[in-house]
């Protein structure tokens, strides 16, 4: 469990613990059941990260609400959009293994985060990570009812593939960003989860063996 989930939780079942030590314990049965979500919400389960060479996981549970290609600061790249509801695990992973090469946090709005502006006017922070042989950037983007986004990694720190990034409190998005060569693996509609479900992949060349290497250097000569 994500430690916030603790706070919340904690603090809300000494306030259950004082409203029924003081006045009728049916009244705590609200405050009770806000801890238990909330306990709930900020879940944290382990997943099996896939280690094939050129997958590129999701940073996020949530549904696929949009697979389009884009164009920043000049350079066409596919945009794969998902949206997490109340319901869903909100702590984000890093999508490929590599260095945070930049972040950068932008103040904004409280928009629907199934607004397609919302990906340029709500509050965000955006992250770049560069490794693999690529650069993929992912933006954490906060929802109508998320108020606070959280990260816990520095630029110039290595991230692992499927590794705990952070995490945004309560309905929100996140957009992936990344070289169109890859071959995407999802489709809109889809549900995934962070750090196991594979968006998309990029052919990976793979050493010869040494009798296919002794053919191919006979086959050029």
């Amino acid at each position: 469990m994500v430690r916030d989930g603790y706070y919340y939780g904690f603090a809300l079942l000494a306030a259950a613990a004082l409203i029924a030590w003081f006045s009728n314990p049916l009244w705590a049965v609200p405050a009770v059941l806000l801890a238990a979500f909330f306990l709930w919400f900020f879940r944290d389960p382990d997943r099996v990260i896939p280690n094939e060479p050129g997958a590129l996981v999701s940073p996020a549970d949530g549904k696929i609400t949009a697979v389009m290609p884009v164009t920043e600061n000049g350079v066409s790249r596919l945009r794969i959009s998902i949206f997490l509801n109340v319901f869903d695990v909100h702590v984000n992973r890093s999508p490929i293994s590599g260095i945070i090469r930049e972040l950068r946090y932008q103040k904004g709005k409280f928009g629907n985060a199934m607004n397609a502006a919302s990906a340029e006017q709500n509050e965000q922070n955006v992250v770049t990570v560069e490794g693999e042989g690529q650069t993929v950037v992912f933006k954490q983007i906060a929802g109508l009812l998320a108020r606070r986004i959280v990260f816990n990694k520095r630029v110039g720190d290595h991230l692992q593939r499927g590794e705990r990034v952070g995490l945004i409190k309560f309905g929100s998005r996140v957009d992936v960003f990344f070289d169109g060569s890859a071959a995407i693996a999802v489709n809109v509609g889809e549900r995934v989860k962070g750090g196991s479900s594979v968006l998309a992949h990029w052919n990976v060349e793979r050493p010869l063996a040494a009798g296919q290497a002794g053919q191919a250097r006979r086959g050029a000569l």
